[in-house]
């Protein structure tokens, strides 16, 4: 499928409806066509992978052209100078996490930017980093439990940001870090402890949520077999 194709289809699934319930869930509406992204992934696995059809889908700033976008770039073929473009120009938390879990956590600089943006002002990029923490931990097979101690310290720095799309995002990073096995599930509950003890009610949130799913008889159950 080429560009001009693609967008033509993409308008033509345009659904008002689903656009007004999207905002509902803090969806940004500007630019939205009302897709499902189960209908995205269809469409994407009939495109097949394009890094140069990836840039022009980006491009069109159509929301669910960007979310494609992340579907089927490779990512041995982004750059740092494209990610960092492309997380200046996130305006949803949606658009952020797919790309972040779909494309972003499997180039090369996947740790880099978890830190870096971790630590950054704007509240998307902010929440990419931390996303980022939380897909590495999920999608990222072969790195060692040290790669993902680093993130503790600045998951607990930053567990008193109060904007929305930032806390959740740091809450979910700590909890999927602590599911990926027995060892850093225990040092994930720790550091949700220590973090419970501020009197912050962001922080009290993020770690009263992660201590409630981390000790879970379900979590516990699946990390012991």
């Amino acid at each position: 499928m080429k560009y001009r194709e693609i967008i033509k289809k993409l308008k033509s699934l345009s659904n008002p409806k689903n656009v007004a319930g999207m905002a509902r869930f803090g969806i940004n509406p500007k630019n939205t066509l009302g897709i499902s992204v189960y209908v995205l992934r269809d469409i994407a696995k009939k495109i097949g992978k394009s890094h140069k059809l990836a840039q022009q889908l980006w491009d069109s700033e159509i929301h669910e052209a960007r979310i494609l976008a992340g579907f089927i770039d490779k990512p041995s073929e982004v750059t740092e100078r494209q990610m960092e473009k492309w997380v200046r120009d996130f305006d949803s938390w949606d658009v952020c996490d797919q790309v972040c879990g779909n494309l972003f956590d499997k180039t090369k600089f996947a740790y880099k930017k978890a830190f870096e943006w971790s630590k950054r002002k704007e509240e998307f990029v902010k929440r990419a980093g931390f996303v980022l923490m939380a897909t590495l931990s999920v999608h990222d097979k072969n790195s060692k439990d040290k790669d993902f101690d680093k993130f503790f310290p600045i998951i607990k720095k930053h567990s008193m940001d109060e904007r929305n799309f930032v806390k959740k995002a740091v809450n979910w990073a700590l909890r999927q870090i602590g599911k990926r096995n027995l060892n850093l599930n225990k040092k994930a509950v720790k550091f949700a402890k220590e973090i419970q003890k501020n009197n912050h009610r962001t922080a009290k949130w993020i770690a009263t949520d992660a201590i409630k799913e981390l000790t879970s008889e379900k979590v516990q159950r699946k990390l012991r077999k």
